[in-house]
This record gives C-alpha cells, sequence and structure tokens, in this order.
C-alpha cells in the first residue's frame, strides 16, 4: 500500500490570508513602486545598485534597476514580471507602468478596509480601463513613419530622461538610423526583437560623444589570423563557417602503435592530407574572406594563405549572424557542404583598422544591409 505524500513546511514559512495578505501585497506593490518614483521625468536620479558580481550598475532605468534587486515577496514578483513584459511588448514606459500599478493598488487600500469586496474592486479597475482606451483613442495623434520630425518627437520623449538635453537629438538620430536599416529586412511585428538582436553598440574608449555614428555594416572587434593576409579588400566574396577548420580527433581515447620508422611520418601526413581536403572544398568557390566561430589550425591558415583567403576566426554566433545579413552569405556547418549561394557577396568593403590598441574588422560599403553597429566615442586612426 502507497503512502500518503508528506509536505514539509518550513518553520519560517507564515501564511497570511485574508484582510492581511491583501493589506500586505498592496504595501510590497507601493514598496517596489517607491524605489523607480524618483527616476521618472526630466529631474530624474540616478539609482546606484550593487549586482550579484559585485559590480556598482548606476542607471535611471527602471526595468534595469527591477532586474538587480532581489526580492522575495510574491506581489512585489508580479510588479517586476510586469516591468519585464512592459519591456519585451513596448521597449519603454517601464518606470511609468511600475509607478501606475502601485498607486492604483495604494487607490484600492481604503475599500479593503471598508469591506468591499475584491471583486467588485476589479470590476470598478476594468471600468476604468474602458474608460481609459476610449480617452487615449481621442487624444492620440498618428504618426507619419516617414516623416522624420513626428518620429523624432515621440523618440525624444522616450530618450529625454535617459540622456542629458545636450545629447538628446544626436541619440535620438542614432536610434532612428539603427531602426531604419534593422526594418529594411525585419519582421515589423517582432521590431524590437530585430533590433535588440540585429543592431549592435560598440563602445570603443578614446573619442567624444559627438564621433558616435550608425555604420550601415558591420564592426567586429577582430583581426585577421595571419599577418600576411590581406587587411583591406573591395567587394569581398565571404564564406561563413560554424565548425572548426582542424584535424577531427577521435571523441574516444584511441592509441596509435608504431612499428615502423616511417609511421610517425605517415599519421602526419594523414592529418595534412585532410586538412588540405577541407580547405580545397573552400577555396573552390574562390572566397576572399572565411569567417567562423570556431578555431582554425595552423596548417589550415597556411592552406588558406597560400589560396589569398583572409581569416578571422572565435566569431560570436551574433556577429556571424549580423554579418551574414550585410553580406548575403549563409552559415554552413560542414565546408564539403558548401554551395555557391553560400557565398556573400553584397558586402563592398572588407577593412581592419586600429584603434586605440585593438583591431576591428569593418564589413561597409554593403547593398541594402539589415544589420548595423553603432559606433559610440570612435577614434579615427589610420589603418595598419
Amino acid at each position: 500500500m502507497q503512502g500518503a505524500p508528506v509536505i514539509v513546511v518550513n518553520a519560517n514559512t507564515k501564511r497570511e490570508q485574508g484582510r492581511k495578505a491583501q493589506l500586505g501585497n498592496i504595501q510590497a506593490a507601493k514598496a517596489v513602486s517607491d524605489i523607480v518614483l524618483t527616476t521618472l521625468g526630466p529631474r530624474s536620479m540616478l539609482k546606484m545598485l550593487l549586482d550579484p558580481m559585485g559590480g556598482i550598475v548606476m542607471t535611471n532605468d527602471g526595468n534595469a534597476i527591477l532586474r538587480e534587486i532581489d526580492v522575495q515577496h510574491p506581489a512585489a514578483k508580479s510588479m517586476i514580471e510586469l516591468a519585464r513584459a512592459q519591456d519585451e511588448e513596448v521597449g519603454d514606459g517601464t518606470t511609468s507602468v511600475i509607478i501606475l500599478a502601485g498607486e492604483m493598488m495604494v487607490a484600492a487600500r481604503p475599500f479593503i478596509e471598508k469591506n468591499i469586496h475584491p471583486t467588485e474592486i476589479v470590476n470598478g479597475y476594468f471600468r476604468a480601463l474602458e474608460d481609459s482606451v476610449k480617452i487615449l483613442d481621442e487624444i492620440s495623434q498618428q504618426i507619419d513613419t516617414d516623416k522624420k520630425e513626428e518620429v523624432m518627437k515621440a523618440l525624444q520623449s522616450c530618450i529625454g530622461t535617459k540622456f542629458a538635453f545636450r545629447w538628446g537629438t544626436l541619440i535620438s538620430d542614432l536610434s532612428l538610423q539603427a531602426t531604419r536599416i534593422v526594418l529594411r529586412g525585419g519582421n515589423i511585428n517582432k521590431l524590437n526583437l530585430e533590433i535588440k538582436r540585429y543592431a549592435k553598440v560598440e563602445k570603443i574608449p578614446g573619442g567624444t560623444l559627438e564621433e558616435s555614428s550608425v555604420l550601415e555594416g558591420v564592426m567586429i572587434n577582430k583581426d585577421v589570423t595571419h599577418p600576411r593576409m590581406r587587411r583591406e579588400i573591395k567587394n569581398p566574396r565571404i564564406i561563413l563557417l560554424d565548425c572548426t577548420l582542424e584535424y577531427k580527433k577521435g571523441e574516444s581515447m584511441t592509441n596509435m602503435e608504431m612499428t615502423k620508422e616511417s609511421d610517425m611520418t605517415d599519421a602526419l601526413q594523414q592529418e595534412i592530407n585532410e586538412v588540405a581536403l577541407m580547405c580545397n572544398d573552400i577555396l573552390k568557390h574562390k572566397p576572399d574572406i572565411v569567417i567562423t566561430e570556431k578555431g582554425v589550425s595552423d596548417l589550415a591558415q597556411h592552406f588558406l594563405l597560400k589560396g589569398n583567403v583572409s581569416v578571422i576566426r572565435r566569431v560570436r554566433k551574433t556577429d556571424n549572424t549580423r554579418i551574414a545579413r550585410v553580406s548575403g552569405a549563409t552559415i554552413v556547418n560542414r565546408p564539403e557542404e558548401l554551395q555557391e549561394t553560400d557565398v556573400g557577396t553584397l558586402c563592398g568593403t572588407f577593412e581592419v583598422k586600429k584603434i586605440g590598441d585593438d583591431y576591428f574588422a569593418f564589413f561597409v560599403d554593403c547593398q541594402n544591409p539589415t544589420a548595423c553597429s553603432i559606433i559610440f566615442e570612435q577614434v579615427h586612426q589610420k589603418m595598419f
């Protein structure tokens, strides 16, 4: 006979119900709302937070603040989920929605204390929602997305609290340019997700904010793997890979028994032949640039250098996807599966520049790119 399940309750667990639980929920919601209350408006103040890694975060973005704080109360967690949902659906208004929710919970407190049933209070919220939607329909204004002035007004209302007024127009211009580039080939219903995925902010210390720009192409913090490889190519043929260009060793433990002096030489020759075969599958498509997310062995670099190919290795998956969007290339998992249609030819210029102490690879002058890099504090120096 099977025994009944045993439920273990922590000695510190408190179970609240009735009016006490309702008032506790209101108090928790108000506490979360008060955290971000002073971060709203043109005279907003920054919050200094300690993240889990011990670093200091200073921000006045409500969603970022609520993401960093740790809460235990269920109602407070619901408020944080509300901010996260607002950010994912709209991308703005996280602070406002938290403050509104907190004030609406506080407004319900007198009715709870008068023993009015919560269902009646919720019905009142729904009636207020219907009236709010009607009023919003009356006062709303249609924005023509083709007119820059109208779009900029809406943008500056979102960005005005995040930056000093003197930078408001600059940041709005950058965000509008980046959005329009991503919008060329994106799904408008998932625009917020597309922007996060295909518009990346690259920060380069040493310049001034006025030098910031939107690159109609992609910039990655990488250099070619060999100093003799070309660092500037016009109209390159680009191949993108998601595999290693190395000799594949056995997954399990393998032993080699050598009985002759030539066995070691034969084993090394077999490794050379395997890598050469892999490189030949790439070279037959006559690429100028090969980019892979994994490693490239010295032997593979040698064969590709003889074929006058520039190689970039260990690129992030997100960067590889953005390069695919601007070059028209397809990311391939195995070199032997490469086809002519997988080669990207839409990029106009590839060049590697040294900015400060780091090398950066630029893919620019592309035909209708649908991904971009937003460069902050750029310093222009001569290419090495």
